[in-house]
């Protein structure tokens, strides 16, 4: 039995939740209905779709999608640093897990105002039930990084050298750099009346010294704390002369322990071990008593580096006693400490990307495809006006939005642009073309949503810079999350205004653009045009709401309609007629719309639905939702397109969105949801059939809340969606 086999029959059962009792409830909610026996028949009452034991916890559905990009560190189909980063990636996302998920879990506990959603799990039964997971998921995680991804590594000749493995020669490097990098920052606090626990930053890695000894002063008080300076990288290559082959790269946690004795001189050092705390790293305001959100949020970002502490991750060679004291310290029990088998900070290990310059270890290179139209015409007002686009990236390239900021940023004729921006840099291309346009006289007017949860600093650094160069900027809307992607253009032609607009479901960022999928829509349609410019208007101003005619925008149509358009494929199948609904969204939670599928999955209606993370609908379900199938596609890209397809009877209609079917999405964000016709629409089901036919990256959720790789049936041919799609639109 090899390694990834032995792994993963030991921790199987990791991924379940409370099957039993699950399956039990469930189906003692369908038989109650059969249960009596009579002569006459019955008329039985018709299942309360509110029943808690139909809908699945969405925080456990979140842990699952981290446990599935985990499985990828598995994938031998994945080149070898591919699968070093899916498994630093599933580190990156349990940390927002517990910075944001268990945290609110935990507040609501401590401020006794627990809310249970609708499969009604109680936060305290919650938080023992993320325990149990994520302990076993994280010691696999170690397992999996310390049996298969360092040996195979190595066997690459990618050394990480431990310090009983360091030459003498590598050793006085070491030492070194230790003398000249780290010594001048690094700042270690003796624990005694006048030094208490120092503060320690968010996810910040720090280590606990035992003393044996007394100090300048006669001090003795045997504990000392060293917090890694932020500044040093926590993976050092060292010097290719020093080695004899390979790539060879040091922790830095490696060199404080070695050195630890140097920053305590006269002293004995008697054990040195590493942990990190994660606090609490949400933030939350009082609407009504904000005045500038600017500067509230500028006061927040401190905090969110001193929130309460809600994990502890120690290495597992650290004396019981030792972890006493910090579990005390931070008020936290054994249930929230992590003992771990290795480094604890291991999202920084991501550097290894920059260290190492193993293109053959990698995801193989390619050019996104552009169409042939923005090809053979230069000017994009010219090749809009012949024909819309429609993008899907990464496959086809972001460059032509791009483009469309960059020559209205030129264009004479160009009189004023309209930009959202959610997630960007400082000095990203779009943002660049907009200082450009503002520069040049035109009106510039951007919606920037500071609150884009970790972007929150960036989007202040960008407001700053773009309010600098003329432009407009406007925070949005008090209590409701900007989420919304649109861009429009207005240029006089002639005796009138034209407008160009770009709707999206991702967010205006070239990088991300290289590994999210997402689709763009430019057009030059007036209606369009219009609709994108009242939602603007809404944005910047105040009024009542304003009818659009070709858009459906949340918090105020966008949820209504899709209820009504799930209702109508009920009706058609309860009328005998073919219903069908697709749906690929990122997240499914939103009650109303779970029974609205539900309802219509009982008339008949197939619904298939394409869930990357979070899904509160439990598929399966006989009698409630037997005709629901639910999977999540997991590979090389980021699944992040939202698109919504309607059979209506042989007259399919067709959507694209910025918004997930999530209550945060449909009730409490500004959203724009958008239709597409024609070839467009005909393309946009062509590659749900894609994703559905998906029999490599897809995995399978089952009514109990679990999921199973798909895999292809004897016989049959592999078939990624994202691979067919590379073949299709890349070069």
């Amino acid at each position: 039995m090899t390694k990834v086999e032995q792994i993963t029959e030991a921790q199987e059962t990791v991924a379940e939740t409370s099957v039993d009792a699950t399956v039990e409830a469930t189906a003692a909610l369908v038989e109650s209905r059969e249960s009596v026996a009579t002569t006459e028949p019955v008329e039985q009452p018709p299942l309360d779709l509110k029943a808690p034991e139909l809908y699945i916890n969405r925080e456990l559905s979140h842990l699952q999608f981290n446990i599935r990009v985990l499985e990828q560190a598995l994938d031998e189909r994945h080149p070898l640093l591919e699968r070093l980063m899916f498994l630093l990636i599933f580190s990156s996302n349990l940390d927002e897990f517990f910075e944001i998920r268990v945290a609110e879990q935990l507040r609501q506990i401590k401020y006794g105002r627990e809310a249970v959603g609708p499969d009604a799990m109680h936060p305290n039964k919650l938080i023992e039930r993320i325990a149990e997971i994520c302990h076993a998921t994280v010691e696999r995680q170690y397992k999996i990084l310390n049996e298969i991804i360092f040996p195979a590594l190595e066997a690459e000749k990618i050394h990480f050298v431990r310090r009983r493995d360091w030459s003498e020669a590598q050793r006085d490097w070491i030492k070194t750099y230790f003398e000249e990098h780290v010594v001048p920052v690094v700042s270690p606090v003796g624990l005694d009346p006048s030094h208490p626990f120092p503060r320690l930053v968010n996810k910040s890695l720090n280590f606990i010294v035992e003393l044996d000894g007394k100090d300048a002063f006669g001090r003795e008080t045997g504990l000392a704390i060293i917090p890694a300076p932020r500044s040093l990288p926590r993976l050092i290559r060292l010097p290719d002369e020093l080695c004899a082959e390979g790539d060879n790269l040091i922790f830095l946690s490696s060199i404080i322990h070695e050195f630890a004795e140097e920053l305590f001189p006269g002293m004995k050092v008697d054990g040195c071990f590493q942990f990190r705390i994660t606090r609490n790293a949400d933030l939350t305001f009082d609407f009504e008593e904000i005045e500038d959100l600017a500067n509230t949020l500028r006061g927040e970002l401190h905090s969110r580096k001193y929130g309460d502490a809600v994990r502890l991750e120690v290495d597992n060679r650290t004396p019981e006693e030792l972890i006493g004291f910090l579990q005390r310290e931070f008020s936290l029990d054994e249930a929230q400490t992590y003992r771990v088998n290795g480094p604890v900070n291991l999202t920084r290990l991501m550097a290894v990307r920059d260290l190492v310059e193993r293109n053959d270890l990698r995801w193989k290179p390619f050019s996104p495809g552009v169409p042939g139209k923005l090809k053979a015409e230069k000017n994009i007002f010219t090749a809009l006006k012949q024909s819309d686009q429609l993008l899907h990236h990464p496959f086809q390239s972001f460059g032509p939005v791009v483009d469309l900021l960059r020559q209205a940023a030129k264009d004479p004729n160009v009189v004023a642009i309209k930009q959202t921006l959610y997630r960007t840099g400082v000095n990203s291309d779009i943002v660049n073309a907009l200082v450009e346009a503002a520069r040049s006289g035109k009106e510039v007017t951007v919606v920037i949503e500071l609150r884009a949860r970790f972007d929150e600093e960036s989007n202040l650094h960008l407001a700053a810079r773009l309010q600098e160069a003329g432009c407009l900027v406007v925070y949005g809307v008090v209590g409701y999350k900007c989420h919304a992607k649109a861009m429009l253009v207005v240029r006089q032609e002639g005796d009138k205004l034209v407008r160009y607009s770009h709707l999206g479901t991702g967010n205006y960022h070239s990088g991300t653009a290289r590994l999210y999928s997402d689709y763009s829509f430019l057009t030059a349609d007036q209606g369009v045009g219009e609709d994108v410019h009242k939602v603007f208007q809404q944005l910047t101003g105040m009024g009542k709401i304003q009818k659009l005619k070709t858009l459906y925008n949340a918090p105020f149509t966008l949820h209504a309609k899709m209820i009504e358009l799930i209702q109508r494929e009920a009706r058609l199948a309860k009328a005998g007629k073919p219903g069908h609904i697709m749906v690929k969204v990122n997240g499914l939670t939103e009650p109303k719309m779970i029974r609205a599928l539900y309802e219509a999955s009982q008339a008949g209606v197939k619904i298939e639905l394409i869930i990357r993370g979070m899904c509160r609908l439990r598929p399966g379900l006989e009698g409630v939702s037997e005709n629901i199938h639910v999977r999540s596609i997991i590979g090389r890209f980021l699944e992040h397109t939202r698109v919504y397809y309607f059979g209506n009877n042989g007259k399919p209609e067709v959507f694209c969105a910025s918004a997930d079917w999530m209550e945060r999405n449909m009730l409490n964000r500004v959203e724009t949801g958008f239709q597409l016709y024609g070839k467009h629409a005909e393309r946009l089901k062509r590659e749900l059939d894609y994703y559905m036919q998906d029999n490599s990256q897809s995995w399978v959720l089952q009514s109990d809340g679990s999921y199973i790789l798909n895999q292809p049936a004897e016989g049959e041919e592999p078939f990624s969606a994202q691979q067919a799609l590379m073949d299709e639109f890349a070069r």
